[in-house]
């Protein structure tokens, strides 16, 4: 569900962005970041907009389509039934049979698909209100908010990494306002950042707000420290040995980041920060499964 909100505020955001610069704008950094298409592949759909929203919104043959992931995701409601609220499924149900709509695929062809995507991101924060506040605090909930926070740093590090590339992490090449404001809206930081920062976009500003600012929902540290808080909520006398394997794993990582500042990030090379922060994550996540869900 976290990943299907961040691909369709993603999408928003960079059709507007589509709109205003039609001969320059590729979906490239998209498609890199949200499909398993290789480099032969991306070319085809990098400057076809209309295709691009096709294929990452109801493709059945795109695993990473906005409609595969709502179909597992309520297949997996399903499988829980007994342990998630009788409105979150409502939530699911509801979502899957929007996107299951034959008009759907009219919506993105020929009309505007800001309609249909601002339809779809409705679902999904009606979903994450409705779990906060009816899910029991529990281990269900804390491992929703585990799964989540894992898939949103993850999102934000690879967002963060394929817009600098674009540069080649040049901290100090130009980018033009607009660059740097559609990153920010990508990842709904754009308002704090005008709040923050008085003297316009910089590169070093950006990555200091997506990784380093503690009141951005969306940075990498906040998403850290939540992951810890929720995983903490799971220590019980029968799990002491695979909770303390990743609690030092996660507590390895979170002791990491806050004291990492956008000089020493930069003097290590961005690239290689955030390619070792995802490195972790997914070694967390691998070992969560091995020692918690593995038969």
């Amino acid at each position: 569900m976290e990943r299907t909100d961040s691909i369709l505020r993603i999408l928003k955001i960079n059709y507007a962005s589509s709109q205003d610069d039609v001969q320059a704008f590729s979906w490239k950094p998209v498609l890199k970041i949200f499909t398993f298409l290789d480099d032969t592949e991306t070319p085809a759909m990098a400057h076809y907009t209309r295709g691009a929203l096709q294929y990452m919104v109801i493709d059945k043959d795109n695993p990473n389509s906005v409609l595969n992931m709502v179909t597992l995701l309520r297949e997996n409601g399903r499988s829980v039934q007994d342990h998630i609220t009788k409105e979150m499924w409502q939530c699911l149900n509801n979502f899957y049979h929007t996107m299951r709509q034959d008009s759907m695929a009219e919506w993105l062809h020929k009309e505007d698909p800001i309609t249909i995507l601002d339809i779809l991101i409705k679902h999904g924060v009606l979903y994450f209100g409705t779990t906060d506040i009816t899910m029991a605090r529990g281990e269900g909930n804390a491992f929703i908010n585990i799964g989540k926070y894992i898939e949103r740093t993850i999102q934000s590090a690879d967002i963060l990494d394929v817009k600098f590339s674009d540069s080649n992490y040049d901290m100090n090449k130009a980018k033009d306002t607009t660059y740097w404001k559609y990153l920010l809206l990508s990842i709904s930081g754009y308002e704090l950042y005008l709040k923050n920062y008085r003297g316009g976009f910089e590169a070093r500003n950006v990555v200091e707000q997506v990784i380093l600012n503690n009141q951005f929902p969306r940075s990498v540290i906040y998403s850290i420290n939540r992951l810890h808080r929720y995983f903490q909520r799971l220590k019980n006398e029968g799990n002491v040995g695979d909770f303390n394997q990743i609690d030092f794993m996660i507590g390895k990582m979170k002791s990491r980041v806050p004291f990492s500042t956008p000089e020493s990030i930069f003097e290590e090379g961005l690239h290689t920060f955030l390619t070792e922060i995802n490195k972790d994550l997914f070694a967390i996540g691998k070992t969560l499964s091995q020692n918690y869900f593995s038969l």
